[in-house]
């Protein structure tokens, strides 16, 4: 099974590995794309704070069932949406039905290797039908999960104003999914070129790079009451103590981003403001769910995300060449086979 290994910072290769095999009670499956993230150019960079080296990356997948049982709801040649967060099922997060945050959970191509490769066992439950969907759409459900598990668990309604910092395809996520559950979306970032890509992909009006003017523009466009929402997609420690000002009186805050790093704010605002803090991590079938019937009914733009591709022969030279220049780049997609 030929996999790209990160075997330390700065270095992949491409393995020779042998053929996978289905593990018991488990559902053997084809890997087809592997979207590249943003953990898997920190993995590259030597910057996950939850990582150990050699790792097979990649999390975002889709795939064809291969080999099953008869326990499995599954077919041979189904194609699936893979969830790439294995929870123990056991602990208390899982039986409170919380499994994106699992106690013992097993990211893949994090806390085991993931599905950068050619094929891969999992258990059923982390498999979700993919119907109709291309290979493509299929290999985005995950990362666009992460936005859509942020906006549900915000609450956010009808209306309301957010504020999205960061630019990224998380920021993106999390601003198409906001504009689903129809909030009046502003996206802020400090790449002026990204900030103009992802505001015509998405089509947001309202938005302003993150320079030393920013505050005030965004305080004049609130007429002075902030935002209703706010969510950090930056994963920078600077932008997430500093986005605590924007939120409204009564309003929320929601940390999609995460830093290995303290993260301090000022006790007296925060009280004065009577403001929630929410955190959100990774994503349930739920909102798997949510993106694939976004996908299938239209309200993604799935072809304006994907801006860059590659093979698996060929991501070890082209990964370290777009973790130095994102010029252009929302999402690259690693072709890995086609059935």
């Amino acid at each position: 099974m030929r996999a790209v290994v990160c075997s330390s910072p700065h270095a992949i290769a491409i393995e020779q590995r042998p053929m996978a095999l289905r593990a018991s009670g488990e559902v053997l499956v084809q890997i087809n794309r592997a979207g590249v993230c943003g953990t898997d150019y920190h993995i590259y960079e030597g910057l996950h704070p939850f990582l150990k080296y050699p790792r097979v990356i990649g999390h975002e997948l889709s795939a064809t069932v291969w080999e099953t049982d008869f326990k499995s709801n599954f077919d041979v040649g189904q194609s699936v949406v893979v969830n790439p967060y294995i929870a123990c099922g056991l602990c208390h997060a899982c039986k409170s039905d919380k499994p994106n945050c699992c106690m013992n959970i097993a990211v893949l191509g994090v806390h085991r290797d993931g599905g950068m490769c050619e094929f891969i066992s999992l258990p059923p439950c982390n498999l979700i039908s993919a119907g109709s969907m291309s290979l493509d759409e299929a290999a985005s459900v995950e990362f666009l999960a992460i936005g859509a598990h942020a906006v549900r668990r915000s609450g956010i309604g009808q209306s309301q104003n957010a504020l999205v910092v960061g630019a990224g395809p998380i920021g993106i996520g999390v601003a198409i999914f906001a504009q689903v559950a129809g909030a009046k979306v502003t996206l802020i970032d400090r790449d002026v070129a990204r900030l103009e890509l992802a505001s015509s992909v998405v089509g947001i009006q309202s938005r302003y790079a993150a320079d030393e003017s920013v505050s005030q523009s965004l305080n004049d466009y609130s007429n002075g009451d902030g935002f209703d929402f706010v969510f950090d997609a930056t994963g920078n420690r600077s932008s997430m103590e500093q986005s605590f000002s924007y939120v409204a009186h009564g309003g929320s805050y929601v940390l999609v981003g995460l830093v290995k790093d303290d993260v301090k704010f000022s006790d007296p605002e925060f009280h004065k403001r009577e403001m929630t803090l929410k955190a959100s991590r990774n994503a349930t079938n739920t909102d798997f769910e949510h993106v694939i019937a976004s996908i299938k009914s239209g309200v993604v733009p799935i072809s304006k995300l994907l801006t860059h591709r590659t093979s698996l022969e060929h991501v070890s030279t082209d990964l370290p060449r777009w973790s130095s220049n994102k010029e252009g780049l929302i999402k690259a997609i690693v072709e890995i086979s086609v059935t």
